[in-house]
């Protein structure tokens, strides 16, 4: 079986990267946390990479608006590695920073292969406050996005995010809604969509958008944290759900086996073996 190795960046703010890193491992990549001065000096290459990850956190303390200076510095070194990488049919997953960073580097939402331009942008949330707490997403199986293939129409993910609402102009998100390009909205319990409704919807984004693709499905932005939730034990409920199962007379609750969050990156992992 082919080895899959998955570059997750770290450096200048950037939090979430040692939980990514386990992420991928669980899912059966080879992750390497690589700073970004090591791709910018080109101590290391992109190239010898299947996935790139820009994972959460606070990127040069989110001055200028979040994922703004990652972007240009990125853009500015990297540009068309990024590019190659993109052209080479390999994957990207931008979680919540790394999201906001895919949208102002223009790799999101990728219409008609433009992969440059930016278009849609991720801004501060209609509550005023950063929000931390969890939430229901449905799962748009009609898309592209090869991250989320087989995923069940409705999943659990934390969010942790002050800038976190998606916002773009009404064209714009028409044509995303029409390719398949949202993946995940924000949803309430029972699967429908929240309608825009606080806190289902923690950051007013448009249409509960909480995560996008390009139309080829390779790369993946999305606000909520699914490294986060990489043992059932994360979840706020797993003692009740231990407890239903028990009473239930079952032996494990159904993420006991591996949760939403790592059969994402699994699914990543597959796409490219």
């Amino acid at each position: 079986m082919t080895t899959v190795n998955a570059l997750v960046l770290t450096g200048f703010g950037l939090n979430c990267d040692m939980e990514t890193a386990v992420a991928f491992e669980l899912a059966g990549a080879r992750a390497h946390r690589v700073h970004i001065n090591a791709l910018v000096s080109g101590k290391v290459d992109l190239d010898d990479f299947q996935i790139l990850a820009f994972g959460g956190g606070f990127s040069w303390g989110d001055d200028h608006g979040a994922g703004v200076i990652q972007a240009l510095k990125l853009k500015n070194h990297l540009g068309e590695q990024l590019l190659k990488f993109v052209d080479d049919k390999k994957l990207i997953i931008g979680i919540c920073n790394g999201f906001q960073t895919l949208v102002n580097l223009g790799l999101l939402p990728g219409f008609d292969g433009n992969y440059r331009d930016r278009s849609v942008a991720l801004t501060w949330n209609d509550c005023g406050n950063f929000r931390d707490q969890w939430v229901q997403l449905g799962i748009n199986d009609m898309s592209p996005c090869a991250f989320t293939k087989g995923l069940d129409p409705v999943i659990d993910l934390p969010v942790r995010h002050g800038e976190g609402k998606f916002v773009a102009e009404a064209l714009v998100v028409e044509r995303l809604e029409a390719n398949n390009q949202v993946v995940m909205r924000y949803a309430l319990k029972n699967g429908d969509a929240a309608g825009g409704r606080f806190p289902e919807n923690p950051n007013g984004s448009m249409g509960d958008i909480a995560g996008i693709c390009d139309p080829t499905g390779r790369i993946f932005g999305l606000m909520p944290h699914p490294e986060a939730y990489n043992h059932f034990t994360n979840h706020p409920d797993w003692c009740c759900d231990l407890e239903t199962a028990r009473r239930k007379k079952r032996d494990t609750v159904p993420a006991m086996g591996h949760t939403p969050g790592i059969q994402i990156f699994k699914n990543a992992v597959a796409h490219m073996q």
